[in-house]
């Protein structure tokens, strides 16, 4: 085996980012009526965008239709040798086509081309060959410009794919521009990240709730609060009266207060040694927004109410961390 020489590496290495960057920065050059005109047939589109690519440009096609999907122009992939074996019935005429080819002469996306045309269906096409069959038939082409690859064999498809990654993800911010896609809208297609459950989750969806939540009555003894909270393992619990709305909270370290003054915990009234009323919350709030609030009071729960000052819930800080929503400053 040939050993590596490390000068070489690092050339070949600067050489192809250096490709690269001059193709990415050759894209603003393309941001033109084309460009444009391709964004009026997205944004208008009432069906869905279908994006199709071959080998590595469907890689990037999928992608790109993945980028779409998630920044609220619905859309999806459909390989072009498939779509010839039934796939293209995934396509309605009221869908707009956007092709990638870099050559613009894949034979898989010519060959699906007579039944777009047939079909009345908006073709974009996103190629380095303006006059290729592809281009040609496109309502719009935009020319990604990319004549050389960062590949010294000019075999792989490097340059030509990174730019064409990033000429789709500007169409997709574009259109998120334009459509006013908003962080909750977002959050609403990645329920399941940081941002979805920072943006979605509510104290209502964490909190413990009904028989769950640590309760005694203003008059039974501090041991039978001990009882209570040793049950429900929250540290604390709260005292409510007869109507169920908050009077108090008795937590760990009110009961090391309360040992410190030697009191007979079987005999005195949780009343005489609970912290009045509390740090309450609503269960609307978002649990990103009560995580903070705990920071800055620098408390570990909070009692939820309703409207009318009801105990309905608590909520702890390691619910929320559960959930895995994180403070924003660590």
């Amino acid at each position: 085996m040939i050993p590596l020489n490390k000068e070489k590496i690092f050339a070949m290495g600067l050489s192809v980012i250096d490709l690269e960057s001059v193709a990415v920065n050759n894209l603003k050059k393309r941001i033109d009526d084309n460009f444009f005109k391709a964004c009026e047939y997205l944004y208008s589109c009432k069906g869905h965008i279908v994006v199709v690519g071959i080998g590595k440009s469907g890689h990037i096609a999928n992608k790109i239709a993945a980028t779409l999907a998630s920044t609220g122009s619905p859309a999806f992939f459909v390989h072009p040798g498939e779509a010839s074996h039934g796939d293209l019935g995934m396509i309605r005429k009221d869908d707009v086509v956007v092709a990638i080819s870099n050559s613009g002469s894949a034979s898989e996306i010519l060959s699906i081309l007579p039944i777009i045309k047939y079909l009345n269906i908006v073709l974009i096409a996103l190629t380095s060959v303006p006059d290729s069959p592809l281009a040609k038939a496109a309502h719009v082409n935009i020319d990604i410009g990319v004549r050389k690859e960062a590949c010294p064999l000019g075999l792989a498809p490097t340059s030509s794919t990174t730019a064409t990654l990033v000429m789709g993800d500007a169409l997709a911010i574009a259109l998120l521009e334009s459509r006013g896609f908003s962080e909750h809208d977002f959050a609403l297609s990645h329920p399941g990240g940081m941002l979805g459950k920072r943006l979605l989750l509510k104290v209502g969806d964490l909190m413990h709730c009904d028989k769950d939540i640590p309760s005694v009555y203003a008059n039974e003894s501090i041991k039978n609060a001990l009882l209570e909270m040793t049950v429900k393992r929250l540290g604390m619990t709260t005292i409510v009266d007869e109507n169920n709305k908050l009077l108090g909270l008795f937590t760990d370290g009110d009961l090391r207060r309360a040992l410190d003054k030697d009191i007979d915990i079987n005999m005195v009234p949780i009343k005489e040694v609970m912290t009045l009323n509390g740090k309450t919350i609503s269960a609307d709030i978002l649990a990103i927004e009560a995580l903070e609030l705990m920071e800055k009071y620098n408390i570990m729960v909070f009692v939820v109410i309703d409207n009318n000052k009801n105990v309905i819930g608590v909520l702890h800080m390691h619910d929320i961390l559960k959930s895995g929503i994180m403070p924003i400053k660590l």
